[in-house]
């Protein structure tokens, strides 16, 4: 499938030789994406170069999934081109040179920086070997030991490359600590290379903006430039004047306004409600969902939800290797694979499971969802007419229509540098196609991050537990080393059909304390339960969560916890593998996948309820 004519900018990038030291900038919306895959095709058709020749990293997962399906339509030859994120990429090296280690549990900060030491050192590394052209995507964001792991793999390889960013939407300094060396993190990769390459770099810029289709959807774009000046001087700051354009867009109203709120709702467009804090998601989230209004709350990057639908396929088929024809006859019959096209998951699953023949290895794609290693076009969220996220996960994304939730004015204890918060805020207001709304900030009423504790929490004023009114659920909040049902009358065949045919996205749950139930950290257990019926239990990770949430440590044990809790919802049905002793005396098969829910939101605790 051809993609739009390129323009002359773009066409000049794309004709450069492969063995060209590139430093491309490139504007929000500016067609960069189309333009990798046309250098990358031509790299591979003209220049020669083998896949294995070529290796293209992005920092973003909804990138790669965009890059990774593009490349599949641009031909057979480019459709083995490897595009990977920087932590995928770390941790592919890390387990071919030592897979005795489980480095899917080592925190993603950790991996990079032992992938680049084994690439700096004399391991042989087989995804290096043949390199000969380097494609980075969004390189503003390689900060700290990302920007390590690329330099070790020039110095390694001595390979060409091609290199994209924008200054302009450097975000992703809050990675960094040290104040100092967080101010000079936006333009550290240009810097880097700019100094190495000096003589032989070769710079271009895009800046032609193809998103903004109405004059509606382009105020912010004249920030562009000044952004890249010089994100180093603290003199200048272009927030508040960011902020005076942004009063002057439409206006939504407030998130108390259900009215304004189904508005928002229109099957027709995709519409993105951004807001600057995960509390503020958490919160509009709620209201949208007290209005009634469907929509997703964007997943963080690590966040992996394996689909539905694989476990329906493992339930079908029992077998140790499945072939193009049987993946064909039982995929429409799988609940949610109807929707699914044969060819796409054909080369998705011989890309994470493929065997020597022409089939599919199951125990390789079991042990692929157990690890949650499954590629990122397996993992992608689901689109939704209405997105709530915040600045942060929206970008690389574009929408028909974005509200953006005003921040208000910058915050005096704010760690946040004034330069980065212009970004920030220039990246929310240029991800619109046509138009561009504002809501008025939000009164968060207690709301807020949790002290001790990565999770958003719900408070108000009086005494101890009586000031604990909610705490953010998050992915893994559910145990899954067995099915749902396993034990109960209820069984875990019905509960599965109820999984994969009642239980939708934002439908609400509660969870109900068991006080016969424990955690293998001695934390609190709670019953899930849909309409009245159990589908599964809390996981040892919240039990622990809420144990130090409400004040517990090793001198003291909350003596009361809260009977109910409510404001939960499902964000995915979700396919796990556990226990295979349990799953076949539930009758779920031999392989050890089983559906189960996947909750979120911001909870409120019923302390009322007796346990």
């Amino acid at each position: 499938m051809a993609g739009p004519e390129l323009t002359d900018e773009q066409q000049d990038v794309v004709d450069l030789a492969a063995d060209t030291f590139l430093l491309v900038t490139a504007g929000a919306g500016a067609g960069k994406t189309h333009t990798m895959i046309e250098r990358v095709a031509r790299l591979v058709r003209d220049d020669e170069l083998g896949a294995d020749e070529v290796l293209v990293l992005s920092f973003a997962r909804s990138a790669v999934r965009e890059l990774t399906r593009r490349l599949d339509r641009a031909g057979t030859a480019t459709r083995f081109v490897p595009v990977s994120t920087f932590d995928s990429f770390a941790l592919d090296v890390l387990m071919s040179t030592d897979a005795t280690l489980d480095w899917t549990q080592q925190p993603f900060d950790e991996r990079i920086r032992a992938a680049a030491e084994v690439i700096a050192s004399d391991e042989p590394v087989d995804r290096l070997d043949d390199l000969r052209h380097l494609v980075v995507d969004e390189a503003q964001d390689l900060v700290g030991d990302r920007l390590v792991l690329v330099e070790a793999i020039l110095d390694r390889t001595g390979c060409a490359f091609t290199v994209v960013g924008d200054i302009a939407q450097s975000i992703y300094g809050f990675q960094i600590e040290d104040a100092e060396t967080r101010l000079h993190s936006a333009d550290a990769c240009f810097r880097h290379i700019r100094e190495r390459f000096d003589g032989v770099l070769v710079e271009r810029e895009l800046t032609r903006n193809f998103r903004a289709q109405r004059d509606e959807a382009r105020p912010a774009l004249a920030f562009g430039p000044v952004l890249r000046v010089d994100p180093t001087d603290t003199s200048q700051s272009y927030y508040e004047d960011l902020r005076d354009v942004l009063s002057d867009v439409p206006v939504v109203g407030d998130i108390d306004d259900d009215y304004a709120l189904l508005g928002l709702y229109d099957e027709e467009l995709t519409t993105a409600v951004l807001c600057r804090t995960n509390a503020e998601t958490l919160v509009v989230s709620e209201r949208l969902a007290d209005a009634g209004v469907p929509h997703r709350l964007r997943r963080t990057a690590q966040d992996r939800v394996a689909p539905s639908w694989l476990a329906g396929l493992f339930r079908s088929y029992p077998g140790s290797t499945l072939g193009r024809d049987r993946l064909t006859e039982l995929l429409p019959s799988v609940p949610g694979g109807a929707g699914q096209h044969v060819d796409t998951v054909w080369r998705q699953l011989r890309r994470v499971a493929g065997d020597r023949g022409r089939a599919v290895d199951m125990h390789r794609l079991r042990d692929a969802v157990a690890r949650r290693r499954l590629p990122d076009e397996f993992t992608a969220q689901p689109g939704s007419a209405v997105v709530v996220s915040s600045f942060h996960r929206a970008k690389g994304l574009e929408f028909d229509r974005v509200v953006v939730v005003d921040p208000g004015p910058l915050r005096e204890r704010s760690d946040t540098p004034e330069q980065e918060e212009a970004r920030l805020l220039y990246v929310a207001m240029t991800r619109p196609r046509d138009d561009l709304w504002r809501m008025n900030p939000l009164r968060l009423r207690g709301v807020r991050r949790w002290d001790r504790g990565d999770r958003i929490g719900r408070y108000g004023t009086g005494r101890y537990r009586r000031n604990h009114f909610g705490l953010e659920i998050v992915g893994g909040d559910v145990f899954a080393e067995e099915p749902a049902g396993a034990h109960r009358r209820y069984g875990a065949e019905e509960i599965q059909e109820l999984l994969s045919g009642d239980v939708s996205v934002g439908d609400e749950v509660e969870l109900w304390f068991d006080p016969d139930d424990l955690s293998t950290t001695g934390g609190p257990v709670y019953r899930i339960l849909f309409e009245g019926i159990d589908i599964g239990r809390t996981s040892d990770g919240f039990g622990t969560a809420l144990f130090r949430f409400l004040g517990g440590h090793a001198k003291y044990t909350p003596n009361r916890y809260p009977g109910r809790i409510e404001r939960v919802r499902i964000d995915a049905v979700e396919t796990v593998a556990g226990s295979v002793a349990s799953g076949e005396r539930a009758g779920l098969g031999a392989a050890g996948v089983w559906l189960a829910p996947r909750l979120g939101g911001l909870s409120r605790f019923d302390w009322k309820v007796a346990e």
